[in-house]
C-alpha cells in the first residue's frame, strides 16, 4: 500500500468551479464539474499561497478544486505541476479535466496572517473543530448553487472525523462513521486531500478523499448522485473501489488512483476511444461487481462503437466517446425481472427497443429509443396495449374483468389511442434488433481495444 507524503496545505481565498456540458458537434458535450479559480493576475508557484485577488474563474471542462486555469482546453497550465494537495505534486493542468486536489491551491499572497485569518473565519462559520486548509466553497453538479465543502478534525482518539455539504448555512449532507466507510473512521490520522471530479463518468461530481490511518495512506469515494422525485442529492460510499483502489494504486494519492483508473488520463483527453473504454472497463472491474461483462456494439450510425458493459441476465450499462470524453448514457438498466423481457439494439440505425409487461402480460409495454445529440438516451415513442377490458379505468385487471382478458386489445402511442390498424403498422419498428449481451470478459476486450 503506497504511502502519502504529507503536505501542508495553505490558504484558499476564492474556490470557482466552472460546469461545460458539451457534446456538440462544435465542442462536445459534457455534464462534468469544472473548477477553476486563481485570479488572472495571481502569480502560481510551487509553494503554496492564497488566490490572487481578482479571483477569475476560467477555462475547465472538468477539474477538482484547486485547479489553476487559463489555458486553452487540453493544454498544461505553467503552473500546472505545484498544484497538488499533496507534496510530491498531485497533478494539475488546465486541460478539459485538469486533475488537482482540493488540499493546497497556490496562488499569491503567503503570508501566514492571512492563512490565520481565514482559519480563524472559517472556524468561527462552521466550528472550532473543522478543518480550514480543507474546507472550501465549490460548486457541484447536484446543486444549483455553490456548497461548502467541510470536514471536521477526528477528536484524539482518532474518532468522530466526518464532513458536511453546507449551503446558505443550512447542512445538506452530514456524513459520519457510518456512511464514510471504514478508512475515515476510527483511528484516523489526518485528512491529507480532497477531490471533486466525475470518477464514474455518469455526468455527477463524485468526491474522492485521501487521508493517513494506522501510517498508512488509505482512499474513499463517495459518488454523487442528483436529487429526484425520490430524495434529496446526496453522496454515498463506495466499499468495494475504495478497497480495490488502496490495494491496487502504486501510490495511494490523487495522482496514483488516476494512474490506476484511466492511465492518467483526464476525461476529455482521451486520444480515442481505445483509451477511454479501457479506463471505462477498468473501473467496472474495480467497483467489484460480479459477472461483469462486456462487448462493442454499434448504436449510432458512425464507425465509433458503443462499449457494452453489465452482467448478462441482470443489467446493461452503455457508454459512448466523442471528441476525447467518455460518457455514459445508460447506467446499469436492470432486466429479467418484473416482466422487462431486456434491451435491444438495431446496429447503426440508432434505435434502441425494450420490452416490459405488467400483470403476466395483461398490459405490455414497447419503448423505443435513440442516442439523442447530448449523449444521452432519448425516447422516440411509447406504446401501451391493453389486452383485457378495462372498464373501470384503474389501470390494471380486476376479478370481474379477468374473464376478457386476451379477448380484448386497445393500443395507445405516446399516451393517444390508435387503431388495430395503426398498431399493427409501427413505424418506429426498423428492424434487425438483437439484444445487448454483455459476452465477454475484459481479456477478451481489451484485446479488441488494441
Amino acid at each position: 500500500m503506497g504511502r502519502v507524503r504529507r503536505t501542508i496545505s495553505v490558504c484558499v481565498v476564492c474556490l470557482t468551479l466552472l460546469f461545460v456540458s458539451a457534446c456538440a458537434s462544435d465542442k462536445g458535450a459534457s455534464d462534468e464539474s469544472g473548477a477553476s479559480g486563481v485570479g488572472e493576475n495571481a502569480e502560481m508557484s510551487g509553494a503554496a499561497g492564497t488566490v490572487g485577488a481578482d479571483g477569475a474563474a476560467s477555462g475547465a471542462e472538468e477539474s477538482d478544486v484547486g485547479l489553476t486555469a487559463g489555458t486553452e482546453p487540453g493544454a498544461e497550465s505553467e503552473a500546472g505541476a505545484a498544484l497538488g494537495a499533496e507534496a510530491e505534486g498531485d497533478v494539475s493542468g488546465s486541460g478539459t479535466d485538469g486533475a488537482a486536489d482540493a488540499g493546497a491551491l497556490s496562488g499569491t499572497g503567503d503570508t501566514a496572517e492571512t492563512d490565520a485569518e481565514r482559519a480563524a473565519a472559517l472556524r468561527a462559520e462552521f466550528g472550532e473543530d473543522c478543518i480550514p486548509e480543507q474546507t472550501f466553497e465549490v460548486e457541484l453538479s447536484e446543486y444549483e448553487e455553490s456548497v461548502w465543502f467541510v470536514p471536521f478534525a477526528p477528536d484524539e482518539t482518532g474518532a468522530g472525523f466526518h464532513m458536511q455539504i453546507v449551503q446558505n448555512g443550512e447542512v445538506l449532507q452530514d456524513m459520519h462513521e457510518e456512511t464514510l466507510g471504514p478508512y475515515f473512521g476510527n483511528g484516523l490520522e489526518s485528512l491529507d486531500a480532497v477531490s471533486f471530479y466525475d470518477i464514474n463518468y455518469d455526468g455527477e461530481t463524485d468526491i474522492l478523499l485521501i487521508g493517513t490511518k494506522g501510517g498508512s495512506a488509505v482512499a474513499s469515494v463517495y459518488y454523487g448522485e442528483a436529487a429526484n422525485e425520490y430524495s434529496s442529492a446526496y453522496f454515498w460510499y463506495q466499499e468495494a473501489l475504495s478497497e480495490n483502489l488502496i490495494r491496487e494504486a502504486e501510490e495511494v494519492s490523487v495522482t496514483g488512483i488516476r494512474a490506476l483508473l484511466s492511465e492518467g488520463k483526464r476525461n476529455g483527453t482521451f486520444s480515442g476511444y481505445q483509451e477511454a473504454y479501457r479506463a471505462a472497463s477498468k473501473l467496472y472491474e474495480l467497483e467489484g461487481k460480479d459477472n461483469v461483462g462486456f462487448d462493442l456494439i454499434y448504436v449510432d450510425g458512425d464507425e465509433v462503437p458503443e462499449l457494452l458493459a453489465g452482467a448478462q441476465g441482470y443489467y446493461v450499462s452503455l457508454y459512448m466517446y466523442r471528441d476525447g470524453m467518455l460518457y455514459q448514457p445508460i447506467v446499469e438498466w436492470y432486466y429479467g425481472a418484473m416482466g422487462n423481457a431486456g434491451y435491444e439494439y438495431s446496429p447503426y440505425q440508432n434505435s434502441l427497443r425494450n420490452y416490459n409487461a405488467d400483470f403476466a402480460g395483461a398490459i405490455m409495454y414497447t419503448t423505443y429509443m435513440t442516442l439523442g445529440p447530448s449523449c444521452s438516451v432519448d425516447t422516440v415513442a411509447e406504446i401501451e396495449t391493453v389486452n383485457f377490458d378495462d372498464a373501470n379505468g384503474n389501470g390494471m385487471p380486476d376479478e370481474e374483468e379477468e374473464d376478457s382478458l386476451g379477448k380484448y386489445g386497445v393500443t395507445y402511442i405516446n399516451g393517444v389511442q390508435v387503431s388495430e390498424e395503426e398498431a399493427a403498422d409501427d413505424p418506429y419498428d426498423v428492424g434487425g434488433y438483437v439484444y445487448m449481451d454483455p459476452c465477454m470478459d475484459r481479456a477478451a476486450l481489451l484485446s479488441q481495444l488494441k
